[in-house]
């Protein structure tokens, strides 16, 4: 048998091993992710029912139809926005910085219609928080998730957490007295400090990028 033959031979094998490689990975890759998407929306599907669940064995709890549209509506948008970040990025660090946003806008809003976070619920003062996640949710929409400009956009969302709640302190609309004051310093300490960790995944993330890919 010619040895140009069994060589030809050995490298096809070679070829034909690698594409089969190549095919489980990304086989297994797909299934690991379908397995996170599942979860993650058996985990949402969950919260919305939470709620109806309490409702059975306490009067403390007593939501009406338009609470749980309003949360059904804002945990899918969050999901959905989740989805959607995976899809535009492959880099796992930028994808964390990513939900890492996605995560504190919910909760920010979450917290003003549950609470409030300038005196209750009710004050319109609240809506300034929206100029916040704007700021997030505008920047990594038109940058891409790029880590570095994602960098510049989660910092400058920190800095506006923080100067919303300073101007709600300066203008009296947060609650009277100490405890007004108390709580909002916690609220902006909060907040301010999940911005700063979504700015530490996206720098982090920045280091993981191809030099000529960084903007």
């Amino acid at each position: 048998m010619p040895l140009g033959y069994l060589e030809d031979r050995f490298k096809a094998s070679l070829i034909n091993g690698g594409k089969a490689m190549a095919a489980n990975g990304e086989t297994t890759g797909r299934r690991g992710i379908g397995r996170w998407r599942i979860l993650g929306w058996g985990m949402a599907i969950g919260l919305i029912m939470l709620p109806l669940v309490a409702m059975q064995f306490t009067s403390e709890v007593n939501w009406t139809p338009s609470d749980f549209v309003a949360a059904a509506l804002m945990i899918g948008l969050t999901g959905g926005a989740l989805e959607l970040a995976v899809r535009v990025t492959a880099n796992r660090w930028a994808q964390a910085g990513a939900a890492a946003v996605i995560l504190t806008s919910f909760l920010l809003v979450w917290v003003n219609l549950a609470v409030g976070f300038l005196g209750s619920e009710g004050n319109p003062a609240n809506i300034l928080f929206v100029l916040v996640i704007g700021i997030a949710i505008g920047g990594s929409i038109a940058t891409r998730l790029r880590p570095v400009a994602m960098v510049r956009t989660t910092l400058a969302a920190a800095m506006a957490q923080v100067a919303v709640a300073g101007i709600g302190l300066a203008a009296g609309w947060a609650s009277p007295g100490w405890d007004g004051i108390y709580e909002v310093a916690i609220g902006s300490t909060l907040f301010g400090g999940l911005w700063l960790v979504a700015a530490a995944l996206f720098r982090i993330a920045a280091r993981n990028e191809p030099a000529n890919s960084k903007a």
